[in-house]
């Protein structure tokens, strides 16, 4: 068995979570933030045997996709350590999917 940790951006939760549910696996949702940008992020705990691994992967990655986003104010760096900031305007690439993939020693249902 398999634990896929998924961090999506929201924008892609509700689509991914019904293709998820539509074959047949079922996901926890846990609301977390990105990091650098802050956006809003949703964690995923997905349990899958590791013969389902090829399926939830392209549904992953057919659902959450990236989409660069225009920058309407200057983002302060200085709390990442950081000496520089962004200017309005600035385009960065957001979404996709971040995927961890850990065995499974034992899963109990209580």
């Amino acid at each position: 068995m398999k634990l896929l940790i998924t961090i999506v951006q929201n924008d892609d939760v509700p689509a991914l979570t019904d293709e998820i549910v539509r074959n047949g696996f079922s996901a926890t949702k846990l609301a977390s933030t990105g990091g650098l940008l802050r956006n809003g992020s949703t964690t995923l705990l997905i349990g899958i045997d590791e013969k389902d691994m090829d399926k939830i992967l392209t549904i992953i990655k057919q659902t959450c996709r990236e989409r660069t986003i225009k920058m309407q104010d200057n983002l302060g760096l200085a709390e990442a350590g950081m000496s520089y900031r962004y200017q309005s305007g600035y385009e960065v690439t957001v979404g996709g999917a971040t995927v961890f993939v850990l065995d499974v020693e034992q899963f109990l249902h209580l």
